[in-house]
């Protein structure tokens, strides 16, 4: 008889035991919950960084010429009427020059085409 209940805690336990590492709720799901808020929590922490910085520079925007002027020369190219533009291309573009007619030249490019090409239009 006592053979038969020592056999049965043994099974009681395992079962517990198995509940406890690998059931629902269990140490497994528990590391692999808590990971996986870990994860969220640093992606949260950018998206957090990202809007403070929105935020703050919504508050430039509203308070600020500074920030508006910054914005405009960026972003649009824009500059004040006291000042000089100096284009200066970049080597990229003097590497692959693009034609232009030659001063007085009067036709399109479609008519340029068509001469070049022999057909009449």
């Amino acid at each position: 008889m006592l053979k038969w209940i020592s056999i049965a805690l043994v099974v009681a336990l395992a079962a517990l035991q198995y509940q406890l590492w690998l059931g629902d709720g269990g140490l497994l799901e528990h590391s692999r919950v808590k990971s996986r808020a870990d994860e969220l929590q640093e992606s949260n922490q950018l998206l957090t960084d990202r809007n403070d910085r929105l935020a703050a520079e919504v508050v430039d925007l509203k308070n600020g010429l500074d920030a508006i002027e910054e914005r405009g020369r960026n972003d649009l190219g824009m500059i004040r009427n006291d000042e000089q533009f100096f284009w200066v291309p970049s080597e990229k573009a003097s590497h692959n020059p693009t034609k232009v007619a030659p001063p007085g030249a009067d036709q399109s490019a479609d008519e340029a085409r068509d001469d070049f090409t022999g057909r009449q239009g």
